[in-house]
């Protein structure tokens, strides 16, 4: 079942005209939760309530997104971004607004 931060970040990527898909399950685990599609550019999208952490599986799977060359990222209700830390913030965040 979604979480409400999940649903709250499924209408906003709608809102801003991408597609988005909840991975519910694939053959492999830790993938992100979201895959928001919009003009050629694909996002993963990690969503963690205000009191859930990341895990190790999870990072790894983002951490493998980003060497493919897709954009990924842990989101955190009420904290943003979390994951990964580094300058391709800005990067995501001008792709994702």
């Amino acid at each position: 079942m979604a979480s409400k931060f999940q649903t709250k970040t499924i209408n906003e990527y709608k809102a801003k005209g991408y597609i988005v898909l909840n991975i519910i399950k694939l053959s492999d685990s830790g993938y992100p939760d979201l895959l928001c599609m919009k003009a050629g550019v694909s996002v993963w999208i990690e969503c963690k309530e205000l009191n859930d952490t990341l895990k190790p599986l999870q990072k790894y799977r983002i951490d493998e997104l980003i060497k493919q060359g897709f954009k990924a990222f842990c989101l955190q209700d009420k904290n943003g971004i979390i994951y990964p830390k580094n300058k391709e913030f800005k990067e995501i965040l001008c792709l994702t607004k």
